[in-house]
């Protein structure tokens, strides 16, 4: 790169923002000044002179004395403050704010000034490697039970069961239901004629579930519930802080029957050899996956750790250009894939708000991953140089990256590459040190469905002797 400047002086103030103070060598200044009368001669027509012969009196004389000192300062301006925060090595998150700055002189240094904020530098509450949980490198026999009792749910069957049958956690049954807000009017999407529904299942409550358990076939219950803000089953979110009265029949308790995972079933249903070549292909597929999933689930879980450490609140400022910039390429995704922001959050079950919320937390959550890393980078003393620079746009296959790079340079976004390349940076020396301890997530989660069910059980049990005495 070319030195325009004899000296870059960089001073801190209030705010997060720095003065940046430029001298630009004479002999670049009287070089400037030269082309631009070149340029003007060409340009204007000056009675008595061909194109590109008048003389600087004479174009000092038509156009104003300051006219080509006048343009040479502001190209200068304009054109320099980029290549001096390159220089300076900052970070900016806007543009410069110009002091007012004296026209250049021939034969002199010319020196100008300019303000600009920075990207916050935040803190962690630590520095020592991130401790993780990862899911084991190879497929476990709990996850292989897992996928096989999921391919069973598949052909999974309900059967009637007896009139006399009471609904128990572990049952389906088949519902009428009719649902009115506080003013008595109906709720039609959750209105049905038969609904086939399981507790747990998380389409309504847990409150829903305690109010059906218990009934029989034919038997019809009303009740009210208080819908809390924070409500997460499915059909209830649209009825967040609302008081819902339910008038529910069960027209038949069924019994889930999932079907026997023997060789017969895995040949004749699924196309396997046995059950154990079931559960050979299964693990192939699942080391498979993991193979190419397992470097991302540890980045994420890594970013998660990290985000937690950061002291303090991230800049609004900073989490609304986020915010900006994810709004920017979700519509662009939608706008590919032809679909209409209302079909979008009519097919996730979510209102505008909560769009914007998820939105907004979103944003937040990748501002303070971001300053994160680069906190880990400072700490770490890392740097990037001009040739990792360079070396990346190298990797984008144009015909000129030279000339991408300049282009970026010339335009002030060249601390955009600087700082992505320093947060990859600091993402693989945690990746690299991350003091990894393996867990078999699906035999704990299989655990705990089991004890989860034991309680369940009880309660419905209990519900069942009470509902007895009373009668």
């Amino acid at each position: 790169m070319e030195e325009l400047f004899v000296e870059t002086k960089v001073e801190s103030l209030e705010g997060n923002k720095v003065k940046v103070t430029v001298t630009v060598d004479a002999a670049d200044i009287d070089g400037r000044i030269k082309k631009t009368y070149k340029d003007f001669a060409r340009k204007y027509n000056f009675p008595g002179f061909r194109k590109g012969k008048a003389p600087r009196p004479v174009i000092d004389n038509a156009l104003g004395a300051e006219a080509v000192v006048g343009t040479v300062t502001e190209e200068l301006l304009n054109g320099t403050w980029t290549a001096a925060i390159d220089e300076a090595k900052l970070a900016p998150v806007g543009g410069p704010v110009m002091e007012t700055n004296e026209i250049v002189k021939a034969g002199e240094p010319y020196e100008y000034s300019f303000t600009i904020e920075l990207r916050p530098e935040v803190e962690l509450t630590s520095y020592e490697p991130v401790a993780i949980e990862m899911p084991f490198a190879e497929a476990t026999d709990a996850e292989i039970d897992e996928q096989v009792e999921a391919m069973a749910e598949h052909y999974t069957d309900y059967e009637d069961a007896s009139a006399a049958t009471k609904m128990k956690p572990e049952n389906y049954a088949d519902l009428t239901m009719k649902a009115t807000d506080a003013d008595g009017n109906e709720i039609a999407a959750l209105a049905s004629e038969s609904r086939l529904y399981g507790p747990g299942t998380g389409m309504f409550s847990e409150a829903f579930d305690e109010e059906i358990l218990g009934m029989k076939k034919g038997q019809t219950k009303e009740f009210t519930l208080e819908i809390p803000e924070d409500e997460t089953a499915v059909l209830l979110a649209g009825q967040a802080g609302k008081p819902v009265t339910f008038e529910v029949t069960c027209n038949v308790v069924k019994k889930k029957v999932t079907p026997e995972v023997t060789d017969e079933w895995a040949k004749e249903k699924m196309g396997f050899e046995s059950v154990e070549d079931m559960r050979e292909r299964i693990k192939e597929s699942l080391n498979a996956q993991k193979g190419s999933l397992m470097p991302r689930i540890k980045e994420n879980n890594i970013m998660v750790e990290l985000r937690d450490r950061v002291e303090g609140d991230v800049p609004e400022s900073l989490v609304e250009q986020a915010e900006t910039s994810l709004l920017q390429d979700f519509f662009g995704q939608l706008q590919q894939a032809g679909m209409t922001f209302d079909a979008y959050l009519a097919s996730r079950n979510i209102t505008p708000d909560q769009f914007k919320a998820d939105l907004k937390a979103q944003s937040a959550d990748q501002v303070k991953e971001e300053l994160a890393l680069e906190a880990w980078a400072r700490h770490n003393n890392m740097e990037i140089t001009d040739e990792d620079v360079t070396a990346e746009f190298a990797k984008t296959g144009v015909e000129d990256p030279a000339a991408l790079e300049q282009e970026w340079r010339d335009a002030g976004r060249l601390h955009l590459i600087r700082t992505g390349l320093l947060r990859q940076k600091a993402i693989e020396d945690l990746m690299e040190n991350a003091n990894v301890t393996e867990v078999d997530f699906a035999a704990k989660a299989a655990e705990e469905k089991k004890a989860a069910k034991k309680p369940a059980k009880k309660k419905a049990a209990k519900k069942d002797e009470a509902e007895e005495a009373a009668e």
